[in-house]
């Protein structure tokens, strides 16, 4: 018989706008709802005063416990603390670089974490979205700067060694597991996919009346600009009379904080242009379904896309360009979509109207991406976590079943 885990999880989360959280909401879902984890640590980042947790009643026990903040100099040693008093077998921490501040010194206390859990003898598992060695520093909101680029990579690399420090670091595209191999000489780096957040029968593909709704959606500034997206949908609007609105759903980067306000002021003049702001959770499915196509205006990637696996979830066309992560991303599982030219509008002009003049294509490529998401669901991905945290209990501890 498989021992039941106390497990852990430091991440951010719903009502939290912090980056991440829609993932960890998901992976908190189904980990709750594994049959061999016996009660969940969420140890999120702390609330405005005004907003607090509310989780779903399903699945094992969890208890919630803010123990961090954004950009907060004693996150390691309140993580710490919370570990001690809560007595887990693991702790999963879902993060990337930037997840504990944008503050340079704030951000590397936070990612010093896993390697303090460690010393104190509690096993640690950190999910890495991205690598420093596939983030374009300029177009993520870190520096233009060639001489601080060549600092940042310094001090990255010192980072990503803490980081490895950790008893298991998993990733979601195996191209990182080969560089991190290659580069640190580790061995404790393994693949694990996104995992799709959920996996509804079939959609419908017929769309809402109305114009035809261009959605994008994530968080906005850095290297997700919106800027090509509205100029792609005015040049189509002079060339077709297809009825268009476009959604732009979620909020600034954090790193580029009232990026959106300036793009609602810049294009007061275009019709259709709809910002929605942040999306509760329960909304997300509407936004999705009421759309006709989903845009990537992407210039560079920094690991795997969870709005890429939501869209395949709801049977959803997609527009993507066809740079990294995102190349490989669909090459591996299975994803398909109408390419463009990174910053192009004319090609993302080209490439939205090839999909929405065409409803046989558009619907084909939403069943494609359907078929891929379910492949992988988060509570297939939630078992590959346990298998690996008894693998590391059984090395550590000698736990075995």
């Amino acid at each position: 018989m498989l021992p039941l885990l106390k497990v852990a999880v430091v991440t951010t989360y719903p009502p939290g706008k912090g980056t991440l959280n829609e993932y960890g909401f998901y992976l908190v879902k189904y980990l709750r709802l594994n049959s061999q984890i016996k009660e969940l640590i969420l140890i999120c980042d702390d609330l405005p005063d005004t907003e607090t947790y509310h989780l779903e009643d399903e699945g094992c026990p969890v208890t919630v416990i803010p123990s961090w903040s954004f950009n907060g100099w004693r996150n390691p040693v309140r993580i710490l603390r919370t570990v001690r008093h809560s007595k887990p077998d693991i702790v999963l921490f879902n993060i990337q670089f930037l997840s504990f501040g944008d503050k340079k010194v704030q951000a590397a206390l936070g990612l010093f974490t896993p390697l303090l859990l460690k010393s104190f003898g509690y096993p640690s598992v950190v999910i890495l979205h991205n690598i420093l060695e596939r983030v374009d520093l300029s177009n993520a909101g870190i520096t233009n700067n060639k001489l601080l680029s060549r600092l940042y990579n310094f001090i990255g690399t010192l980072l990503s060694r803490l980081i490895l420090s950790a008893n298991l670091v998993t990733v979601t595209i195996s191209k990182y597991v080969e560089i991190l191999e290659e580069k640190y000489g580790t061995n404790n780096v393994a693949l694990v996919p996104h995992g799709s957040f959920e996996t509804p029968p079939m959609p419908d593909p017929a769309l809402p009346p109305g114009p035809l709704k261009i959605m994008t959606f994530g968080k906005f500034g850095t290297y997700k600009r919106v800027e090509v997206l509205i100029d792609a949908v005015e040049l189509l609007r002079k060339t077709t009379d297809v009825p268009m609105e476009i959604v732009i759903a979620g909020t600034d980067s954090p790193n580029r904080k009232g990026y959106l306000d300036s793009v609602r002021e810049q294009y007061s003049h275009v019709p259709g242009l709809t910002f929605t702001g942040y999306i509760p959770e329960d909304d997300v499915p509407v936004i999705f379904r009421e759309s006709a196509v989903v845009v990537f205006p992407y210039t560079s990637t920094t690991g795997s896309s969870g709005v890429l696996h939501q869209a395949g979830s709801y049977g959803k066309a997609v527009i993507l360009p066809d740079i990294g992560d995102l190349k490989e991303l669909i090459q591996e599982e299975g994803y398909v979509g109408e390419i463009f030219s990174p910053d192009n509008a004319v090609s993302l002009a080209a490439a939205i109207n090839k999909v929405i003049s065409n409803d046989a294509y558009r619907i084909s490529l939403g069943q494609q991406n359907y078929l891929a998401a379910v492949s992988l669901p988060m509570d297939d991905i939630s078992d590959w976590f346990y298998i690996h945290f008894l693998g590391i209990l059984g090395k550590t501890r000698g736990l075995s079943s």
